[in-house]
């Protein structure tokens, strides 16, 4: 059988138009539509909310997934978690990516704010009543003593993935900086799937990128602490490409029968949960909210006068102080700039 030149040529012809057209069908089936999300949840015992924008789909069950290995790696209202047994004396465990970056980040910040964040209040934390093993102790002040040996972040280290504590009783608390980590694995998630703008809020923590639409920055409105229950906010907060963590003692408070009250920062110095004249701290900065929420904790347990030196050599760090003066009265220290 033969073919004509001019036959084959059209035959070809036909070919390639067969391909064009599969080649634009492939296309159509892969364009993705983008569009905003606002995803919701529960995690860590509080509540989540992501805002992301030109999304090629919804992510809640990947993030979800992500919320569920960090469980499992660092809370220690899990028994089975790898932070629950190290503190019961497993010495095998090799840990994962999550809780070494958390550790490393914690020994830096410890270093840096002269032991005043310290994840190894754990213990007392316990102790005082503000624990996953729900104790309530009017701790004298031998007690508190016996505790504080085990208090230092570090007398703790890392060898080839594992934990190693200088005394079987420490007990590591990562919660004052989980809540940040948290945030911050997910917009790491989020800008692994190319989204650039994006609101992660956990718990009151916050981090964002981008800008809203029409090039609008993100706005929040922080509450003020202290009158919560009107929720209405007293400062509007410029936080577009940053994080911001509040700590305070306003809300997690216990008072014994005596009248005494305890308050669920501790003071690593001291190992004392007493409350002092500072009653929130507000820290905004262009860095991980992890950094941001374990700064925070740090200048709970300082105080207002020591947070004020600290923040003159490290002008990175913004803040909102509210602290109440010598006639008890409320007022703010700030050396935040509006932009």
């Amino acid at each position: 059988m033969k073919y004509s030149y001019s036959s084959f040529f059209l035959s070809f012809l036909s070919f390639l138009s067969f391909l064009g057209v599969l080649f634009v069908i492939s296309a159509c089936e892969k364009e993705q539509v983008l569009q905003d999300y606002t995803l919701k949840g529960a995690v860590f015992g509080t509540t989540y909310k992501i805002v992301y924008l030109k999304g090629a789909t919804n992510y809640q069950k990947s993030i979800d997934s992500l919320f569920l290995k960090m469980n499992a790696s660092l809370s220690t209202y899990i028994p089975t978690s790898d932070i629950s047994k190290i503190n019961n004396g497993e010495s095998a465990i090799v840990v994962d990516a999550y809780f070494m970056e958390v550790f490393e980040k914690s020994k830096r910040i410890f270093k840096e704010t002269d032991g005043f964040f310290d994840p190894t209040v754990g213990n007392l934390v316990n102790a005082w009543g503000f624990g996953p093993k729900n104790e309530k102790f009017d701790l004298t002040a031998v007690q508190v003593a016996r505790q504080m040996q085990f208090v230092g972040l570090d007398k703790v280290h890392s060898l080839e993935g594992r934990i190693v504590k200088a005394y079987p009783e420490i007990y590591l608390d990562f919660n004052s900086i989980a809540k940040g980590f948290g945030i911050d694995v997910v917009a790491r998630f989020l800008e692994s799937k190319n989204i650039t703008s994006y609101l992660v809020e956990i718990g009151g923590e916050i981090r964002t990128n981008g800008f809203k639409d029409l090039q609008q920055p993100w706005i929040i409105k922080l509450v003020d602490p202290i009158a919560s229950e009107f929720n209405s906010g007293y400062k509007k907060i410029n936080l577009s490409n940053k994080s911001m963590a509040t700590s305070g003692n306003y809300r997690k408070y216990r008072i014994t029968d005596t009248g005494k009250k305890y308050v669920h920062t501790i003071n690593p110095k001291t190992g004392y949960a007493i409350e002092s004249t500072l009653l929130s701290v507000s820290v905004i900065a262009a860095m991980d909210c992890a950094d941001v929420d374990a700064y925070a904790t740090a200048f709970m347990a300082m105080g207002l006068e020591s947070t004020k030196a600290f923040l003159d050599n490290n002008p990175k760090l913004e803040v909102i102080l509210l602290y109440a003066n010598s006639t008890g009265d409320l007022e703010e220290y700030t050396n935040y700039k509006s932009k």
